[in-house]
This record gives C-alpha cells, sequence and structure tokens, in this order.
C-alpha cells in the first residue's frame, strides 16, 4: 500500500490543486485564511481532517492546504499534493523561538531544518547512513525573506530551525543544547517538507510566526487568534511571491 502513487488522504482531483501550495498544520487556519485572501474559494478536500481550498490570488490559482501536526503526518500531504500536481510548497506554521531576543509575533524564515536521525526522515532515506540535507528552494525563500522584512514594524530573522519528532520532549536541556548552537527555533515539520520536496522535485520554503519562546517561558499557544491578523498578512506576501515566480 506504501508504494501507491495515487492519493489516498487528499481525495480531490488534478483539477483542483493549484501547482501553488500554502500549507498549514491547523485545519481552522487553513479555513480561515482561505476565506481571508481567496478569491472564489472552495473546498476540495475534507478527508480525515486535512482542509483543503482552492481558488484565486490576484487572478492565478492557489491552494492552501491543511498537512496536520508532525512529519509523518505532513509528509503525507506533501507526498499527495505532489501526485495532485503542486510544484510549489510553502509552509506556513507556529514555532517556539530557542532564543532570547526572538519574541512572540516576530517571524523566522528556515534557510534549514535540522533533524532528529531516524523517524520518518529515516524511512525515506533507508540505506543512506549520512546527514541527508533539510533545505528549502533557495530563490523562493529569499524573495519570501526580502518581501517580509520589507515590513515597517514586523521583525524577521532568517536561519537554521530544528524539527522535532516530539512536541512534550522540549525540556529545559534540549531548549539550552539547542540554543546554544544558534538554531533560531523549534516546529515539527520543516526538515520533512524540504526532503520530500527534494525527493520529488519540488520547491519549498518554511515560514513560521513565533507562538511562544522557550527560553522566556511565554506562550499564546492557547490563544492563537492573538496572532490571526499576522498570519493573514503573512500568507499574503508569501501568496504575492507565489503568483509573482512561477
Amino acid at each position: 500500500m506504501g508504494h501507491e502513487r495515487r492519493p489516498l488522504h487528499i481525495l480531490a482531483s488534478k483539477e483542483d490543486i493549484s501547482s501553488r501550495i500554502i500549507a498549514v498544520g491547523d485545519p481552522n487556519r487553513a479555513k480561515f485564511l482561505s476565506e481571508s485572501i481567496l478569491e472564489k474559494s472552495r473546498l476540495v478536500n475534507e478527508y480525515r481532517g486535512f482542509l483543503t481550498y482552492t481558488g484565486y490570488y490576484r487572478g492565478s490559482p492557489l491552494t492552501i492546504a491543511t498537512h496536520g501536526v508532525g512529519g509523518p503526518s505532513a509528509a503525507i500531504v506533501f507526498e499527495e499534493l505532489g501526485m495532485l500536481g503542486a510544484r510549489t510548497i510553502v509552509r506556513l506554521g507556529t514555532t517556539g523561538a530557542l532564543v532570547d531576543y526572538i519574541d512572540i509575533g516576530d517571524v523566522i524564515i528556515a534557510d534549514s531544518a535540522a533533524y532528529p536521525v531516524g523517524g520518518g526522515i529515516g524511512m525515506y532515506l533507508g540505506g543512506i547512513d549520512t546527514a541527508f540535507p533539510a533545505s528549502p528552494d533557495i530563490e523562493l525563500t529569499h524573495r519570501i525573506y526580502r518581501k517580509l522584512s520589507e515590513k515597517k514594524g514586523l521583525r524577521v530573522f532568517l536561519g537554521t530551525v530544528y524539527s522535532s519528532d516530539a512536541f512534550y520532549a522540549e525540556s529545559s536541556d534540549f531548549v539550552s543544547k539547542w540554543s546554544s548552537r544558534n538554531i533560531l527555533s523549534v516546529e515539527m515539520e520543516c526538515a520533512m517538507l524540504f526532503v520530500v520536496s527534494r525527493l520529488r522535485r519540488m520547491r519549498s520554503s518554511c515560514v513560521l510566526v513565533v507562538s511562544d519562546n522557550l527560553v522566556k517561558g511565554s506562550s499564546v499557544l492557547s490563544s492563537l487568534d492573538l496572532l490571526r491578523e499576522r498570519f493573514i498578512d503573512t500568507a499574503r506576501t508569501i501568496a504575492d511571491v507565489l503568483v509573482e515566480i512561477i
């Protein structure tokens, strides 16, 4: 079953999916972003809770898809979107800062992602006994970085993030270990997106809104509506880049 090259979770046709994707973890975020930035938005998949919407942005087709939580869930969605014609995927998600100078509401753009050896990525790389590069498309990433950096009042950071496989394993030792190595933040899906997109010859990038700071112990994860406008504005900027370069 794992070798079938047809979608089993995104039950949509190729005509339903744009080549340009903004992917988010939370289905509620997919819904409000589609309502906020897309014209003629329509729900093209709701199976398994992977809510997927396609509409138009500045006259060009754009899909906003839900990838769920964690690398394995996200890999399924990235793979199936690729089967349905996706060529560029930008993840827009939340992240926990691992350094004290990055605050809630700031934006981090991943220029690379560290990840634990083995796990879901290990399944993709069976037999490879060295680390595989987890890095985004350089042109796409730097275009998004430049565009977001032009916004007044928005602090944008470019650097390496850590893609964790265990949400509740982020101890104080974990924070100090990765902070000391200049890892900006922790999240769960960037490395998987970068690896899958490289293997499947898709372009990818990862834009993260800081929802908590693990050094300071501050968080809005339980009330993410506080960042709603930040997500909408950031999604519009990503969409601007997507329709300009493809």
